[in-house]
């Protein structure tokens, strides 16, 4: 068992013997998640930590967008609630970088993509090559694409 899925295993015990339910239902559902994902396939296989980590920053994204649905739909109780899972969810994560340090990257991969003859909105894929693997788990895509975009633009 991977270190990661291990410490949400032993979290999750802890959560439960102190009766937090918020927390132990987050966590159920996430370790769910990781298993459903395990077993998808041909065949059932152990996720390495970074595979379990994109599986917790899916569920950690799927309560953002749940809370934003029921703001707009005026179910404030569940919004709390889903925000407070996504926050939960988020201390498993890598700390996200801050705009202005994804700006600083995307900078970077822009000036490098202009060198190598990649010009104006089209550059847009090879910028994102660039920039992807320097970001991965850090940045959310929408976000760095729309940094890019904006980089790109002028």
């Amino acid at each position: 068992m991977t270190t990661l899925k291990s410490k949400l295993q032993e979290d999750l015990t802890a959560a439960i013997r102190a009766r937090d339910e918020l927390r132990s239902s987050t966590l159920r559902l996430t370790l769910t998640a990781i298993t459903k994902e395990e077993v998808s396939g041909k065949a059932a296989r152990e996720l390495s930590d970074d595979e379990v980590q994109k599986v917790i920053a899916k569920e950690a994204k799927k309560r953002r967008e749940a809370a934003e649905a029921f703001a707009q739909g005026g179910r404030t109780e569940s919004a709390e609630r889903e925000k407070a899972e996504g926050v939960l969810l988020d201390a498993y994560l890598p700390q996200q970088l801050s705009d202005e340090e994804l700006e600083q990257i995307v900078a970077a991969a822009v000036t490098e993509a202009k060198g190598a003859g990649a010009e104006g909105p089209r550059a847009m894929g090879a910028v994102m090559k660039i920039v992807n693997p320097e970001v991965a788990g850090r940045a959310e895509g929408g976000r760095v694409a729309a940094a890019v975009k904006k980089l790109l633009a002028g």
